[in-house]
């Protein structure tokens, strides 16, 4: 009668199956269930264990052809401002993702320029609350955004300029000749009811804790619950960004110092002021981390997942975890590859060129010999080589990135933009390293 497989494994010794279950305890996994582990995401992977491959003259993101150029202020809203509110000027409007919002940017007849006050309007174009108090003025109104969810509203002001009285108000005015009550008329006769007067406009908020420099002010999706949540003195917060997942917002924030004399030497060359300034991330609770020590001048971007933020220095790009207990950095540096794509380039076009309008005294170029194919070349010799100018992430393995030739002129008809070319990184995974454990 044959043995079966129980009765055979039974006769193995009991010092070898003790043996067998201290390894398989020691490696801390079950040998008789299947692993749980899931796919292998960018988000989970830190920023310095990233790999990338450089792909030179690409075509643009989607995300930068589909980007919005500007939205035409709401007819409800300027309705209501034509006739209810003749002595303010509404500036623009900016409706929520979810179109039930409308943020209304308008300022006085008396108030100074670059100052601008905030309302919250419904999506029928009726005010349901004042934001900003009157000692507040909003800043940068270009750059006020609402989050992904709907859910609040950001932007940046500081304490407002008080304005001269300019006397536009008019007082009451006197009762017209010829209308004077009729003597006979007795006060105390039955007279017809008075009208129901109208409902009062929602009353100016007081009490709003402002600064001397722009910080970042929050508010609901009513406009109620605003609130700083940066509140530092002497720091100028400008370029922020709504986190994907709406949990953290994303801003540059420069010293006042730096910001003046940026205005100073932009006046002295007659160029426009491009402001510069350090990353951070910012929580809604206010709780504020920095990110780098240097300058930048390009507005900063977030993963679409919102577990990464990137920043473009010159020629180098820097990506940043965003949360995690030991959040990590990577820079790479891309001046060589940057070199090699606009050498290639430059070349590209000038062949164009001549196929375009040949010359028959033209001397066929001189064959490229190893040494220059092994040496960089000169960048002043090279007119499409740039400094980058704007990033993009499209996707979670996908980042943009523009270089080009910027020169900001006051006159915004004397301004320069060439030799914009996309290039995009392709993000992978670096392969995980060997465990040392038994």
């Amino acid at each position: 009668m044959p043995t079966s497989s129980f009765m055979r494994s039974a006769r193995i010794p009991i010092s070898i199956l003790v043996l067998l279950s201290a390894l398989a305890s020691g490696c801390g996994t079950n040998v008789f269930q299947a692993s749980n582990t899931g796919p292998i995401t960018l988000g989970s992977i830190p920023a310095v264990r990233l790999n990338f491959r450089y792909e030179p003259d690409v075509p643009p993101p989607a995300t930068d052809a589909a980007k919005p150029s500007g939205e035409e202020r709401n007819e409800a809203v300027q309705a209501d401002f034509d006739n209810s509110r003749p002595q303010e000027i509404l500036d623009k409007t900016i409706s929520s993702p979810d179109k039930k919002r409308i943020a209304a940017v308008y300022h006085k007849v008396t108030d100074y320029s670059s100052e601008y006050r905030l309302d919250m309007y419904g999506a029928d174009g009726k005010l349901i609350r004042k934001m900003t108090s009157d000692t507040m003025a909003v800043h940068f109104p270009d750059t006020i955004v609402w989050s992904p969810d709907s859910s609040t509203i950001a932007f940046v002001a500081m304490i407002r300029v008080v304005a001269p009285d300019l006397g536009l108000t008019s007082p009451t005015p006197p009762p017209a000749s010829g209308t004077d009550p009729d003597p006979s008329l007795d006060a105390n006769s039955q007279v017809e009811p008075t009208p129901t007067p109208p409902t009062p406009a929602p009353a100016v908020p007081t009490g709003i804790l402002t600064f001397r420099t722009e910080q970042i002010y929050t508010a609901n999706a009513d406009g109620a619950a605003l609130r700083p949540i940066t509140e530092n003195e002497g720091l100028i917060y400008f370029y922020y960004a709504w986190s994907p997942d709406s949990s953290m917002l994303l801003a540059l924030a420069a010293t006042m110092r730096e910001w003046k004399y940026l205005e100073v030497v932009s006046s002295g060359k007659g160029e426009a002021m491009v402001p510069q300034g350090r990353l951070r991330i910012i929580e809604r609770n206010g709780r504020e981390r920095r990110l780098d020590d240097n300058l930048t001048a390009v507005r900063p971007v977030w993963s679409p997942d919102s577990t990464k933020v990137a920043a473009a220095y010159d020629t180098q790009i820097r990506i940043y975890d965003a949360a995690g207990v030991n959040p990590t950095q990577a820079a790479i540096p891309l001046r060589n590859q940057l070199l090699i794509s606009s050498q290639a380039y430059d070349r590209e076009q000038q062949r164009i060129s001549q196929a375009a309008n040949p010359d028959p005294n033209a001397q066929p170029a001189a064959p490229t010999t190893p040494e220059q194919l092994s040496t960089l070349p000169d960048e002043k010799l090279l007119v499409s080589y740039n400094p980058i100018v704007e990033i993009a992430w499209s996707a979670d393995e996908l980042l943009y990135l523009q270089t080009a030739y910027l020169k900001r002129m006051k006159n915004e008809a004397d301004s320069v933009r060439s030799f914009s070319r996309w290039h995009r990184l392709v993000f992978t995974a670096q392969p995980a390293l060997p465990s040392n454990k038994p």
